[in-house]
């Protein structure tokens, strides 16, 4: 009789063991994205939107393509469970942007968080996030101030302001090496927020390192309606190299103003943002040929990456315009926080954090032209970006350096 009501007792536990419920997978993962999707920056917030609900298409479908998660169907490490994005609008404001940031937490219950274009916003939201112990990928801010916080849940895909403001020094030289470049003065231009101020102090600072004298330095307020004392300041220089930061309002004003006064750099090098921004080659028409400008994409690297031709391609298919640098990092920026996500298999922050921490994504996996993806575990920063210079001519950038990447013979000095 003991031996028949042990086996009743057991039996029921052995007979039925396999259908014992296991952990609840989600059915869908919620990832907040901070962009400016009004204001002087729609246009560019408009395009990272895009970029954003492509890329969460191509994890939440099947897609023959050699990117994270697009062969399979949603996350699998999660059962395959769909990705899904909750956008916010800071409208280029930074009080704006932590509060969404914490509306997000709070009310949308992320599980982590995407943004947020300008670094001062990026600032102020990644530290709601900090506190509440949120990861929070950044894929286009570019201050190198924001991994020198002290962040544990901070981490950034593209390389910063430093590495780009070294990159045109080094290319000055290599152009100087070539053919000479007609002069070593140097104007530059920024706004004066925390991306344009950052952008500065580095390239004054390399400046000097690379034997370069700074013969102007010009703040000024972003979005300004007027900047004919500005370009008057620059126009008592002669004709130095601008190096400019700028926003795409601020670029085509500036732009425009060069053209009125008559003023002519030896060279126009921009930090990226407005310069390549949508609208701009548009707004500027001619007067934009042979600007250079710092870039972490192009399309014609599709020349030499099918990869990159084939993402633009379904860009092109839905959105009848191409990617840009911003958008193609914003891109890659979802598609390596739901590949963390998917190796956590998890929800949890923590796990989260860690599959981040221990991203290892190769430059084969990418649209972009890094090495590949591996973070630093003290400042959360892509150890493994870098830039390229492109060079607009009919209103198409092409890449011009490094040479061996180059798709069009360099213009120098600017016609």
């Amino acid at each position: 009789m003991l031996v028949l009501i042990v086996a009743l007792i057991v039996a029921p536990a052995s007979l039925t063991g396999c259908n014992l419920p296991g952990p609840t997978q989600p059915q869908a993962v919620r990832i907040g994205a901070i962009y400016p999707l009004s204001g002087s920056l729609a246009p560019t917030g408009q395009a990272l939107k895009q970029a954003i609900e492509l890329a969460q298409e191509i994890v939440n479908q099947e897609y023959d393509l050699d990117l994270p998660l697009a062969r399979s169907a949603g996350l699998p490490g999660l059962g395959g469970a769909r990705l899904e994005v909750i956008f916010a609008d800071h409208a280029g404001d930074p009080q704006k942007g932590a509060t969404e940031a914490q509306r997000l937490i709070e009310t949308e219950k992320v599980v982590a968080l995407l943004g947020a274009y300008n670094s001062s916003v990026t600032a102020t939201a990644s530290q709601m996030a900090e506190a509440a112990g949120v990861p929070f990928l950044n894929a286009a801010s570019t201050s190198p101030a924001l991994t020198e916080r002290g962040y544990k849940w901070f981490f950034r895909i593209t390389a910063d302001d430093r590495i780009f403001a070294r990159n045109f020094f080094e290319f000055l030289q290599e152009v100087d090496q070539r053919q000479g470049l007609g002069t070593r003065d140097v104007a530059i231009v920024y706004e004066n927020s925390m991306f344009g101020t950052g952008v500065s102090q580095m390239e004054k600072t390399f400046a000097q390192q690379f034997g370069f004298r700074v013969v102007a330095d010009i703040p000024y307020a972003a979005d300004t309606k007027s900047v004919q004392e500005q370009v008057q300041t620059l126009l008592k220089t002669g004709h130095p190299i601008v190096m400019q930061a700028s926003y795409l309002n601020d670029a085509i004003l500036y732009v425009r103003a060069y053209k009125e006064q008559g003023f002519k750099p030896t060279g126009l090098l921009a930090m990226d943002a407005g310069f390549v921004s949508p609208g701009f080659a548009g707004a500027v028409g001619k007067d934009g040929d042979y600007i250079l400008s710092r870039e972490v994409w192009a399309l014609d690297l599709g020349q030499k990456k099918p990869l990159v031709k084939q993402v633009d391609d379904l860009y092109f298919q839905r959105y009848g315009s191409h990617l840009d640098g911003s958008s193609a990092r914003v891109f890659t920026g979802l598609l390596t926080l739901a590949d963390a996500i998917n190796r956590a298999g998890s929800t949890d922050p923590q796990a989260i954090r860690q599959a981040l921490l221990a991203t290892d994504l190769a430059g084969a996996q990418l649209i972009m032209p890094w090495d590949g993806i591996r973070f630093d575990a003290a400042t959360g920063q892509n150890t493994l970006a870098r830039g390229i210079i492109v060079q607009m001519k009919d209103g198409i950038y092409h890449t011009v350096w490094p040479w061996d990447m180059a798709t069009e013979p360099l213009v120098w000095p600017m016609p």
